[in-house]
């Protein structure tokens, strides 16, 4: 597993997590808890040619495929996309993600090449 994270110098507040291979795996409770998500950044850069969706669950074990998500948030292929929510988005049950091919629900099949996912998340 390629996940990890980190609290910044600056603020006990915030955590950033780092997950250099998401997938159709689900990273379940990367903050378990009430979570407040204030910046993504998906990198797409080594699928070309395929559109990678980053799917985030206000849950602590969601089934990817069955489970709906709460935010869905993309990467064109071959680039970085950055979001950023200022006055943060919050999760109440707890943060987990997976990354795939298809937005929506039903979507279940990984990324061929590896995805780079770093998010920005407070309590």
């Amino acid at each position: 597993m390629a996940v990890t994270t980190q609290r910044p110098v600056l603020t006990a507040a915030l955590f950033i997590v780092r997950d250099t291979d998401a997938d159709n795996t689900s990273e379940n409770d990367v903050k378990s808890g009430a979570a407040t998500v204030f910046a993504v950044q998906i990198n797409n850069a080594l699928n070309a040619s395929a559109t990678s969706y980053l799917k985030m669950y206000n849950a602590a074990a969601p089934t990817v495929g069955t489970t709906a998500p709460d935010m869905v948030l993309f990467a064109v292929g071959g680039a970085t996309t950055n979001y950023a929510f200022p006055k943060g988005i919050a999760f109440g049950t707890g943060l987990s993600y997976a990354c795939v091919t298809t937005a929506g629900t039903a979507g279940t099949t990984a990324p061929t090449s590896d995805v780079t996912v770093i998010m920005v998340i407070g309590s």
